[in-house]
């Protein structure tokens, strides 16, 4: 089996498109962002030292086929060598701002309105991931997303995120059999 890395800016589509291709491989899956915060009320407010994220999701991958989600950005090298595919899920800003704006709500609820214990940080987070097609942009950008890709031994797949969730499944699918030999229909 495959082990597969999903990878993008903020709301692209790399968790949606995780769900499925986890579904469809029927294998093991892990978000970054489960081990980069401590787990805590209001969630998101400390981090997790990058040499435990690493055991940890070691530890929960396992040895045989897996998807990973999310960014690493530098703090997870260390699991790239385990990596057999890269996929790049690009999607527009206007998208993904809406999408990020939608995940907020249905999950925080009125904790993210003026008033509510989460506003600050939600109103932050919305601001970072906005700049994410900035090159200049400090924090995690398309610049340094194109470097680092270009940087990879394993084959970086490039998806547009805008595109329906079964059509990108079948994309990675059909490009991971040819890696690696597995049944693209499983």
């Amino acid at each position: 089996m495959a082990r597969i890395y999903i990878t993008g800016a903020s709301c692209a589509g790399v968790t949606t498109l995780w769900r499925g291709l986890a579904a469809a491989l029927g294998t093991v899956h892990a978000d970054c962002d489960d081990f980069y915060w401590m787990p805590t009320d209001p969630p998101f407010t400390t981090k997790r030292p990058a040499v435990e994220r690493v055991s940890l999701i070691r530890t929960a991958l396992g040895e045989d086929g897996w998807v990973l989600s999310g960014s690493f950005d530098g703090w997870g090298d260390p699991l790239i060598a385990s990596v057999d595919l890269v996929v790049f899920v690009r999607t527009s800003t206007p998208i993904r701002m809406e999408r990020l704006r939608e995940r907020e709500r249905r999950l925080f609820g009125p904790r993210i309105l003026p008033g509510g214990d989460m506003h600050a940080i939600h109103t932050a987070f919305a601001e970072w991931a906005s700049h994410y097609d900035d090159p200049a942009f400090s924090g995690r950008n398309i610049g340094r997303h194109d470097v680092w890709l270009a940087a990879q031994s394993a084959p970086v797949l490039r998806l547009d995120g805008a595109r329906p969730r079964e059509t990108l499944v079948a994309e990675v699918l059909a490009e991971a059999a040819c890696l690696r030999g597995i049944d693209a229909a499983s």
